[in-house]
Protein backbone atom coordinates (compact mmCIF):
# COMPACT_ATOMS: atom_id res chain seq x y z
CA UNK A 1 0.00 0.00 0.00
CA UNK A 2 1.11 3.55 -0.90
CA UNK A 3 -0.18 7.13 -0.50
CA UNK A 4 -2.31 8.57 2.80
CA UNK A 5 -4.20 5.96 3.33
CA UNK A 6 -1.37 3.64 3.85
CA UNK A 7 0.40 6.05 5.98
CA UNK A 8 -2.82 6.25 8.47
CA UNK A 9 -4.01 2.98 7.95
CA UNK A 10 -0.09 1.60 9.75
CA UNK A 11 -0.07 5.30 12.07
CA UNK A 12 -3.68 2.90 13.45
CA UNK A 13 -2.42 -0.51 13.29
CA UNK A 14 -4.84 -1.49 10.94
CA UNK A 15 -2.56 -3.31 8.31
CA UNK A 16 -2.60 -6.87 8.06
CA UNK A 17 -0.69 -9.07 6.24
CA UNK A 18 -2.90 -10.81 3.81
CA UNK A 19 -2.48 -13.67 1.13
CA UNK A 20 -2.37 -12.79 -2.30
CA UNK A 21 -4.63 -15.12 -4.07
CA UNK A 22 -3.88 -16.17 -7.69
CA UNK A 23 -3.97 -13.88 -10.18
CA UNK A 24 -6.47 -12.46 -11.48
CA UNK A 25 -7.76 -12.45 -8.56
CA UNK A 26 -7.66 -9.21 -6.19
CA UNK A 27 -8.77 -9.50 -2.38
CA UNK A 28 -8.99 -6.23 -0.27
CA UNK A 29 -7.28 -6.35 3.04
CA UNK A 30 -9.84 -5.32 5.04
CA UNK A 31 -12.49 -8.86 3.62
CA UNK A 32 -13.44 -9.23 7.34
CA UNK A 33 -14.01 -12.85 7.08
CA UNK A 34 -10.48 -13.83 4.99
CA UNK A 35 -9.30 -17.13 6.08
CA UNK A 36 -5.50 -17.25 8.83
CA UNK A 37 -2.82 -18.49 6.35
CA UNK A 38 -1.72 -22.20 7.02
CA UNK A 39 1.21 -22.53 9.13
CA UNK A 40 3.22 -24.07 6.42
CA UNK A 41 2.57 -21.23 3.96
CA UNK A 42 5.45 -19.10 2.85
CA UNK A 43 5.72 -15.78 3.64
CA UNK A 44 2.92 -13.62 2.29
CA UNK A 45 4.07 -11.69 -0.57
CA UNK A 46 3.57 -7.65 -0.66
CA UNK A 47 -0.04 -6.76 -1.45
CA UNK A 48 -0.50 -5.31 -5.08
CA UNK A 49 -3.76 -3.55 -5.07
CA UNK A 50 -5.46 -2.54 -8.31
CA UNK A 51 -5.00 0.81 -9.34
CA UNK A 52 -9.42 1.42 -8.85
CA UNK A 53 -8.89 -0.64 -5.60
CA UNK A 54 -5.92 1.53 -4.63
CA UNK A 55 -7.73 4.82 -5.76
CA UNK A 56 -10.68 3.92 -3.56
CA UNK A 57 -8.59 2.80 -0.64
CA UNK A 58 -6.62 6.51 -0.72
CA UNK A 59 -9.54 8.53 -1.72
CA UNK A 60 -11.46 7.03 1.56
CA UNK A 61 -8.22 7.69 4.24
CA UNK A 62 -7.88 11.42 1.99
CA UNK A 63 -11.54 11.72 2.92
CA UNK A 64 -11.17 11.12 6.63
CA UNK A 65 -8.51 13.83 6.64
CA UNK A 66 -10.79 15.88 4.76
CA UNK A 67 -13.83 15.60 7.44
CA UNK A 68 -11.35 16.31 10.43
CA UNK A 69 -9.95 19.14 8.67
CA UNK A 70 -13.43 20.80 7.49
CA UNK A 71 -14.95 20.41 11.09
CA UNK A 72 -11.79 22.07 12.34
CA UNK A 73 -12.09 24.57 10.48
CA UNK A 74 -15.87 25.83 10.93
CA UNK A 75 -14.90 25.60 14.60
CA UNK A 76 -12.08 28.20 13.55
CA UNK A 77 -14.23 30.64 11.63
CA UNK A 78 -17.31 29.54 11.49
CA UNK A 79 -19.23 32.44 12.68
CA UNK A 80 -16.70 35.00 10.05
CA UNK A 81 -18.12 33.11 7.15
CA UNK A 82 -21.35 35.16 7.10
CA UNK A 83 -19.69 38.33 8.35
CA UNK A 84 -21.09 41.17 6.25
CA UNK A 85 -17.99 42.88 6.06
CA UNK A 86 -15.75 40.69 4.31
CA UNK A 87 -16.00 40.77 0.65
CA UNK A 88 -15.44 37.68 -1.48
CA UNK A 89 -11.91 38.07 -1.97
CA UNK A 90 -11.46 38.39 2.06
CA UNK A 91 -13.28 36.03 2.63
CA UNK A 92 -11.28 33.44 0.69
CA UNK A 93 -8.26 34.55 1.61
CA UNK A 94 -9.28 33.82 5.37
CA UNK A 95 -10.32 30.83 4.38
CA UNK A 96 -7.30 30.10 3.17
CA UNK A 97 -5.06 31.04 6.05
CA UNK A 98 -7.11 29.48 8.32
CA UNK A 99 -6.55 26.49 6.07
CA UNK A 100 -3.10 26.12 6.07
CA UNK A 101 -2.87 26.25 9.64
CA UNK A 102 -5.22 23.32 10.30
CA UNK A 103 -3.61 21.21 7.97
CA UNK A 104 -0.78 22.13 9.66
CA UNK A 105 -1.53 20.89 12.72
CA UNK A 106 -2.78 17.15 11.31
CA UNK A 107 -0.63 15.12 12.46
CA UNK A 108 -0.80 12.46 9.35
CA UNK A 109 1.86 13.20 6.89
CA UNK A 110 0.62 14.39 2.99
CA UNK A 111 2.69 14.69 0.10
CA UNK A 112 2.20 18.12 -1.90
CA UNK A 113 -0.34 16.40 -4.42
CA UNK A 114 -2.42 15.01 -1.50
CA UNK A 115 -2.35 18.57 0.50
CA UNK A 116 -3.52 20.31 -2.82
CA UNK A 117 -6.10 18.00 -3.42
CA UNK A 118 -7.28 18.35 0.56
CA UNK A 119 -7.23 21.96 0.30
CA UNK A 120 -8.98 22.23 -2.87
CA UNK A 121 -11.84 20.13 -1.63
CA UNK A 122 -11.91 21.53 1.71
CA UNK A 123 -12.43 25.00 0.07
CA UNK A 124 -14.70 23.90 -2.32
CA UNK A 125 -17.12 22.37 1.23
CA UNK A 126 -16.96 25.70 2.61
CA UNK A 127 -16.94 28.01 0.43
CA UNK A 128 -18.40 26.46 -2.61
CA UNK A 129 -20.81 23.37 -3.31
CA UNK A 130 -18.54 20.61 -2.37
CA UNK A 131 -18.07 18.20 -4.79
CA UNK A 132 -20.27 19.56 -7.41
CA UNK A 133 -18.11 22.46 -7.51
CA UNK A 134 -15.39 20.81 -10.19
CA UNK A 135 -18.73 20.26 -12.63
CA UNK A 136 -19.44 23.72 -12.13
CA UNK A 137 -16.14 24.71 -13.26
CA UNK A 138 -16.03 22.48 -16.40
CA UNK A 139 -17.73 24.60 -19.23
CA UNK A 140 -17.99 21.61 -20.98
CA UNK A 141 -20.52 20.17 -18.90
CA UNK A 142 -24.29 22.41 -19.49
CA UNK A 143 -26.37 19.75 -17.27
CA UNK A 144 -25.85 18.25 -13.65
CA UNK A 145 -28.12 16.11 -12.06
CA UNK A 146 -27.65 14.52 -8.62
CA UNK A 147 -29.86 11.47 -8.18
CA UNK A 148 -29.21 10.77 -4.34
CA UNK A 149 -25.44 10.99 -2.99
CA UNK A 150 -23.96 8.58 -4.72
CA UNK A 151 -25.28 8.62 -8.50
CA UNK A 152 -24.24 12.10 -10.20
CA UNK A 153 -24.85 12.50 -14.12
CA UNK A 154 -23.89 15.32 -16.56
CA UNK A 155 -24.97 16.13 -19.81
CA UNK A 156 -21.63 16.70 -21.96
CA UNK A 157 -22.15 17.98 -25.60
CA UNK A 158 -25.56 16.78 -26.23
CA UNK A 159 -24.79 13.31 -24.56
CA UNK A 160 -25.37 11.65 -20.26
CA UNK A 161 -23.11 10.08 -18.52
CA UNK A 162 -22.76 8.70 -15.33
CA UNK A 163 -20.04 10.62 -12.98
CA UNK A 164 -17.22 9.61 -10.56
CA UNK A 165 -18.39 12.57 -8.45
CA UNK A 166 -20.34 11.46 -4.92
CA UNK A 167 -21.43 13.13 -1.79
CA UNK A 168 -19.91 11.67 1.52
CA UNK A 169 -23.76 10.85 2.72
CA UNK A 170 -27.46 12.38 2.57
CA UNK A 171 -26.59 15.26 5.11
CA UNK A 172 -23.65 15.97 2.95
CA UNK A 173 -25.89 16.43 -0.13
CA UNK A 174 -28.45 18.18 2.09
CA UNK A 175 -26.54 20.74 3.53
CA UNK A 176 -25.60 21.62 -0.59
CA UNK A 177 -28.84 22.21 -1.44
CA UNK A 178 -29.65 24.55 1.39
CA UNK A 179 -26.42 26.33 0.78
CA UNK A 180 -27.66 26.95 -2.73
CA UNK A 181 -31.33 27.76 -1.78
CA UNK A 182 -30.87 29.85 1.23
CA UNK A 183 -28.45 32.29 -0.99
CA UNK A 184 -31.37 33.26 -2.87
CA UNK A 185 -33.95 33.57 0.02
CA UNK A 186 -36.27 30.47 -0.46
CA UNK A 187 -36.63 27.43 1.91
CA UNK A 188 -36.73 23.33 1.80
CA UNK A 189 -38.00 21.03 4.50
CA UNK A 190 -40.24 18.42 4.75
CA UNK A 191 -43.44 21.14 4.61
CA UNK A 192 -41.56 22.32 1.61
CA UNK A 193 -39.63 19.71 -0.21
CA UNK A 194 -39.66 21.06 -3.28
CA UNK A 195 -37.84 24.38 -4.65
CA UNK A 196 -36.47 26.51 -7.58
CA UNK A 197 -33.62 28.57 -7.29
CA UNK A 198 -30.66 29.79 -9.39
CA UNK A 199 -26.90 29.89 -8.48
CA UNK A 200 -24.77 33.06 -8.88
CA UNK A 201 -23.96 32.79 -12.10
CA UNK A 202 -27.57 32.76 -13.22
CA UNK A 203 -27.41 28.72 -13.62
CA UNK A 204 -31.12 27.03 -12.54
CA UNK A 205 -31.43 24.73 -10.40
CA UNK A 206 -34.06 22.24 -9.29
CA UNK A 207 -34.32 20.52 -6.39
CA UNK A 208 -36.41 17.88 -4.80
CA UNK A 209 -36.18 15.92 -0.90
CA UNK A 210 -37.31 13.28 0.86
CA UNK A 211 -39.90 11.96 1.35
CA UNK A 212 -40.87 12.94 -2.40
CA UNK A 213 -37.64 11.88 -3.05
CA UNK A 214 -37.66 8.12 -2.30
CA UNK A 215 -33.79 7.24 -3.07
CA UNK A 216 -32.14 10.59 -1.55
CA UNK A 217 -32.41 14.18 -2.36
CA UNK A 218 -32.15 15.03 -5.43
CA UNK A 219 -30.39 18.20 -7.58
CA UNK A 220 -31.08 19.39 -11.32
CA UNK A 221 -28.54 22.28 -12.31
CA UNK A 222 -29.00 23.70 -15.69
CA UNK A 223 -25.89 25.49 -16.70
CA UNK A 224 -25.50 28.88 -18.49
CA UNK A 225 -22.13 30.20 -19.87
CA UNK A 226 -20.67 32.27 -18.12
CA UNK A 227 -20.22 34.69 -20.93
CA UNK A 228 -23.85 34.42 -22.67
CA UNK A 229 -24.12 33.06 -25.98
CA UNK A 230 -24.37 35.45 -28.71
CA UNK A 231 -26.09 35.26 -32.42
CA UNK A 232 -22.72 33.90 -33.99
CA UNK A 233 -22.54 31.22 -31.31
CA UNK A 234 -25.70 29.52 -32.32
CA UNK A 235 -24.48 30.23 -35.83
CA UNK A 236 -21.35 28.20 -35.52
CA UNK A 237 -23.40 25.46 -33.22
CA UNK A 238 -25.55 25.02 -36.37
CA UNK A 239 -28.64 25.76 -34.45
CA UNK A 240 -29.57 28.72 -37.14
CA UNK A 241 -28.45 30.22 -40.56
CA UNK A 242 -27.11 33.71 -41.04
CA UNK A 243 -30.37 34.36 -43.54
CA UNK A 244 -32.45 33.02 -40.38
CA UNK A 245 -30.72 35.45 -38.19
CA UNK A 246 -30.94 38.02 -40.72
CA UNK A 247 -34.88 37.08 -40.41
CA UNK A 248 -35.02 36.91 -36.25
CA UNK A 249 -33.44 40.02 -35.93
CA UNK A 250 -35.49 42.09 -38.30
CA UNK A 251 -38.69 40.52 -36.67
CA UNK A 252 -37.96 41.77 -33.08
CA UNK A 253 -36.39 45.06 -34.02
CA UNK A 254 -40.04 45.08 -36.31
CA UNK A 255 -41.68 44.78 -32.88
CA UNK A 256 -43.09 41.37 -33.66
CA UNK A 257 -44.42 39.49 -30.99
CA UNK A 258 -42.63 36.15 -30.89
CA UNK A 259 -42.85 32.84 -28.77
CA UNK A 260 -40.20 30.23 -28.64
CA UNK A 261 -41.39 26.76 -28.45
CA UNK A 262 -39.59 23.64 -27.33
CA UNK A 263 -38.78 20.40 -25.28
CA UNK A 264 -37.23 20.28 -21.97
CA UNK A 265 -33.63 21.50 -22.38
CA UNK A 266 -33.64 22.28 -26.20
CA UNK A 267 -32.08 25.73 -25.89
CA UNK A 268 -34.84 27.92 -25.41
CA UNK A 269 -33.32 30.02 -22.54
CA UNK A 270 -30.85 30.64 -24.91
CA UNK A 271 -32.23 31.64 -28.09
CA UNK A 272 -34.66 33.85 -25.97
CA UNK A 273 -31.41 35.82 -24.23
CA UNK A 274 -29.85 35.85 -27.98
CA UNK A 275 -33.08 37.13 -29.64
CA UNK A 276 -33.72 40.20 -26.58
CA UNK A 277 -30.20 41.07 -27.59
CA UNK A 278 -31.99 42.66 -30.59
CA UNK A 279 -33.86 45.03 -28.95
CA UNK A 280 -32.53 48.16 -29.30
CA UNK A 281 -30.77 49.87 -26.22
CA UNK A 282 -33.14 52.60 -26.28
CA UNK A 283 -36.42 50.55 -24.88
CA UNK A 284 -37.35 50.05 -21.63
CA UNK A 285 -37.56 46.03 -20.99
CA UNK A 286 -39.35 44.63 -18.06
CA UNK A 287 -38.45 40.23 -17.43
CA UNK A 288 -40.91 38.25 -15.36
CA UNK A 289 -39.26 35.05 -14.24
CA UNK A 290 -39.28 32.34 -11.73
CA UNK A 291 -36.10 32.11 -11.08
CA UNK A 292 -33.94 35.12 -13.22
CA UNK A 293 -32.17 33.42 -15.89
CA UNK A 294 -32.10 35.69 -18.53
CA UNK A 295 -28.70 37.91 -18.88
CA UNK A 296 -30.06 40.85 -20.87
CA UNK A 297 -27.11 43.31 -22.10
CA UNK A 298 -29.24 46.44 -22.61
CA UNK A 299 -28.92 49.23 -19.84
CA UNK A 300 -32.68 50.15 -19.22
CA UNK A 301 -34.05 46.51 -18.13
CA UNK A 302 -36.05 45.71 -15.00
CA UNK A 303 -35.51 42.13 -13.77
CA UNK A 304 -39.10 41.02 -11.36
CA UNK A 305 -38.72 37.44 -10.21
CA UNK A 306 -41.78 35.60 -8.46
CA UNK A 307 -41.96 34.46 -5.06
CA UNK A 308 -43.04 31.73 -3.16
CA UNK A 309 -44.95 31.49 -0.04
CA UNK A 310 -43.40 31.35 3.50
CA UNK A 311 -43.60 29.22 6.42
CA UNK A 312 -47.32 30.55 6.98
CA UNK A 313 -48.72 30.12 3.59
CA UNK A 314 -48.32 33.86 2.98
CA UNK A 315 -46.68 36.00 1.02
CA UNK A 316 -46.97 34.52 -2.42
CA UNK A 317 -45.72 36.34 -5.86
CA UNK A 318 -47.18 34.52 -8.78
CA UNK A 319 -45.60 35.09 -12.43
CA UNK A 320 -49.64 36.25 -13.60
CA UNK A 321 -48.92 38.56 -10.82
CA UNK A 322 -45.69 40.70 -12.06
CA UNK A 323 -47.04 40.08 -15.34
CA UNK A 324 -50.25 42.35 -14.88
CA UNK A 325 -47.70 44.61 -12.42
CA UNK A 326 -45.58 45.55 -15.45
CA UNK A 327 -48.33 46.73 -17.63
CA UNK A 328 -47.82 50.02 -14.88
CA UNK A 329 -44.51 49.88 -15.37
CA UNK A 330 -44.21 51.91 -18.91
CA UNK A 331 -42.82 48.67 -20.34
CA UNK A 332 -41.34 48.77 -24.31
CA UNK A 333 -40.95 45.46 -24.17
CA UNK A 334 -41.93 42.38 -21.67
CA UNK A 335 -40.08 39.18 -21.99
CA UNK A 336 -41.34 36.64 -19.47
CA UNK A 337 -38.82 34.19 -19.48
CA UNK A 338 -41.87 30.83 -19.62
CA UNK A 339 -45.41 31.18 -19.62
CA UNK A 340 -46.84 27.88 -17.91
CA UNK A 341 -50.38 29.01 -16.43
CA UNK A 342 -52.85 31.45 -16.16
CA UNK A 343 -50.55 34.45 -16.82
CA UNK A 344 -50.60 33.21 -20.71
CA UNK A 345 -53.43 35.31 -21.07
CA UNK A 346 -52.42 38.58 -19.42
CA UNK A 347 -49.63 38.52 -21.82
CA UNK A 348 -51.66 38.05 -24.80
CA UNK A 349 -54.02 40.69 -23.59
CA UNK A 350 -50.85 42.65 -23.17
CA UNK A 351 -49.56 41.53 -26.54
CA UNK A 352 -52.45 42.56 -28.01
CA UNK A 353 -52.92 46.04 -26.53
CA UNK A 354 -49.92 48.23 -27.54
CA UNK A 355 -47.09 46.27 -25.92
CA UNK A 356 -45.59 44.63 -29.21
CA UNK A 357 -41.94 43.24 -29.53
CA UNK A 358 -42.92 40.56 -26.59
CA UNK A 359 -41.00 37.98 -26.52
CA UNK A 360 -41.67 34.76 -24.42
CA UNK A 361 -41.39 30.53 -24.51
CA UNK A 362 -43.44 27.87 -24.43
CA UNK A 363 -43.22 23.83 -23.68
CA UNK A 364 -44.21 22.26 -26.91
CA UNK A 365 -43.26 19.88 -29.59
CA UNK A 366 -44.90 21.87 -32.82
CA UNK A 367 -45.77 25.19 -34.17
CA UNK A 368 -49.20 23.79 -33.58
CA UNK A 369 -48.80 22.21 -30.54
CA UNK A 370 -47.71 26.17 -29.34
CA UNK A 371 -51.01 27.48 -30.76
CA UNK A 372 -52.81 23.94 -28.46
CA UNK A 373 -50.39 24.60 -25.73
CA UNK A 374 -51.12 28.39 -25.05
CA UNK A 375 -55.17 27.93 -25.44
CA UNK A 376 -54.96 25.33 -22.31
CA UNK A 377 -52.77 27.77 -20.48
CA UNK A 378 -55.33 30.55 -21.18
CA UNK A 379 -57.99 27.88 -19.63
CA UNK A 380 -55.49 27.73 -16.84
CA UNK A 381 -56.47 31.28 -15.97
CA UNK A 382 -59.85 30.60 -14.65
CA UNK A 383 -62.34 32.61 -17.53
CA UNK A 384 -65.30 30.99 -18.98
CA UNK A 385 -64.12 31.74 -22.70
CA UNK A 386 -65.39 30.42 -25.33
CA UNK A 387 -62.52 28.88 -27.55
CA UNK A 388 -62.88 30.26 -30.32
CA UNK A 389 -62.39 33.64 -28.66
CA UNK A 390 -59.21 32.24 -27.09
CA UNK A 391 -57.95 30.86 -30.79
CA UNK A 392 -58.64 34.80 -31.92
CA UNK A 393 -56.68 36.10 -28.97
CA UNK A 394 -53.52 33.82 -30.29
CA UNK A 395 -53.96 34.39 -33.41
CA UNK A 396 -54.30 38.19 -33.07
CA UNK A 397 -51.37 38.53 -30.20
CA UNK A 398 -48.65 36.44 -31.53
CA UNK A 399 -46.64 36.67 -35.00
CA UNK A 400 -43.96 34.02 -34.58
CA UNK A 401 -43.21 30.61 -33.79
CA UNK A 402 -39.57 29.63 -33.10
CA UNK A 403 -39.42 25.76 -33.35
CA UNK A 404 -36.64 24.66 -30.98
CA UNK A 405 -35.65 20.66 -30.98
CA UNK A 406 -32.66 18.51 -29.54
CA UNK A 407 -32.02 15.95 -32.53
CA UNK A 408 -30.77 12.18 -31.81
CA UNK A 409 -27.13 13.21 -32.52
CA UNK A 410 -27.24 15.62 -29.28
CA UNK A 411 -27.76 18.81 -31.35
CA UNK A 412 -30.29 21.91 -30.69
CA UNK A 413 -31.44 23.13 -33.97
CA UNK A 414 -34.34 25.35 -35.22
CA UNK A 415 -36.86 23.58 -36.89
CA UNK A 416 -39.73 25.60 -37.85
CA UNK A 417 -39.89 29.27 -38.26
CA UNK A 418 -43.84 30.02 -38.45
CA UNK A 419 -45.83 33.10 -39.00
CA UNK A 420 -49.36 32.99 -37.22
CA UNK A 421 -51.70 34.16 -40.06
CA UNK A 422 -54.91 34.53 -38.76
CA UNK A 423 -58.26 32.52 -38.24
CA UNK A 424 -60.50 30.66 -40.58
CA UNK A 425 -63.27 29.53 -39.41
CA UNK A 426 -61.96 28.02 -35.64
CA UNK A 427 -59.03 27.06 -36.82
CA UNK A 428 -55.71 29.39 -36.24
CA UNK A 429 -53.88 29.39 -39.70
CA UNK A 430 -49.99 29.21 -40.15
CA UNK A 431 -47.83 29.43 -42.35
CA UNK A 432 -43.36 28.31 -42.16
CA UNK A 433 -41.05 30.25 -43.30
CA UNK A 434 -37.91 27.91 -42.51
CA UNK A 435 -37.98 24.51 -41.86
CA UNK A 436 -34.97 22.16 -41.14
CA UNK A 437 -34.05 20.09 -43.97
CA UNK A 438 -33.67 16.10 -42.27
CA UNK A 439 -33.20 15.12 -46.12
CA UNK A 440 -29.47 16.13 -46.45
CA UNK A 441 -29.02 12.76 -43.66
CA UNK A 442 -26.19 12.00 -41.55
CA UNK A 443 -22.40 11.78 -41.52
CA UNK A 444 -20.57 8.95 -40.66
CA UNK A 445 -20.95 10.22 -36.77
CA UNK A 446 -24.45 10.32 -36.72
CA UNK A 447 -24.90 14.09 -36.89
CA UNK A 448 -27.24 15.35 -39.20
CA UNK A 449 -25.99 17.45 -42.49
CA UNK A 450 -29.35 19.31 -42.67
CA UNK A 451 -29.54 23.03 -41.88
CA UNK A 452 -33.02 25.19 -41.72
CA UNK A 453 -33.80 26.25 -45.06
CA UNK A 454 -36.48 28.84 -46.47
CA UNK A 455 -39.62 27.38 -47.88
CA UNK A 456 -40.17 30.16 -50.46
CA UNK A 457 -43.06 31.52 -49.16
CA UNK A 458 -42.87 35.70 -48.07
CA UNK A 459 -44.30 36.50 -44.71
CA UNK A 460 -47.41 38.57 -45.13
CA UNK A 461 -46.03 40.89 -42.17
CA UNK A 462 -42.71 40.83 -44.01
CA UNK A 463 -44.08 44.89 -45.02
CA UNK A 464 -43.41 45.94 -41.29
CA UNK A 465 -39.96 45.98 -41.59
CA UNK A 466 -40.07 48.39 -44.83
CA UNK A 467 -42.43 50.40 -42.36
CA UNK A 468 -39.36 50.04 -39.74
CA UNK A 469 -36.58 50.78 -42.18
CA UNK A 470 -35.13 47.27 -42.05
CA UNK A 471 -34.05 45.88 -45.15
CA UNK A 472 -33.44 42.38 -45.44
CA UNK A 473 -30.84 40.57 -47.81
CA UNK A 474 -32.48 40.02 -51.35
CA UNK A 475 -33.50 36.20 -52.24
CA UNK A 476 -33.82 35.79 -47.89
CA UNK A 477 -37.16 33.67 -48.65
CA UNK A 478 -35.99 31.80 -52.10
CA UNK A 479 -35.28 28.00 -51.00
CA UNK A 480 -31.94 26.87 -51.94
CA UNK A 481 -32.55 25.79 -55.12
CA UNK A 482 -33.51 29.30 -56.29
CA UNK A 483 -30.72 31.19 -54.74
Amino acid sequence: MSGLAARLAAARGEVESVVAPPAPVAVMPTAPHAPAAPAHAPAAPALVLPPAALEAVESDGLTRVKDRAASALFARIGSRLNDPDLDEDQLHALVRDELNAVVEDEQAPLTADERQRLMHEVRDDVLGLGPLQRLLDDESITEIMVNGPDTVYVEHHGRLTRSPVRFTSEDHLRRIIERIVTRVGRRIDESSPMVDARLADGSRVNAVIPPLAFSGSTLTIRKFAKDPFQVGDLIRFGTLTPQMADFLRACVEAELNVIVSGGTGTGKTTLLNVLSSFIPDHDRIITIEDAVELQLQQDHVVRLESRPSNVEGKGEVTIRDLVRNSLRMRPDRIVVGEVRGGETLDMLQAMNTGHDGSLSTVHANSPRDAIARLETLVLMAGMDLPLRAIREQIASAVDVIVQLTRLRDGTRRITYVTEVQGMEGETVTMQDAFVFDYAAGVDEHGRFLGAPVATGVRPRFAERFADHGIRLPDGIFDPPGRR
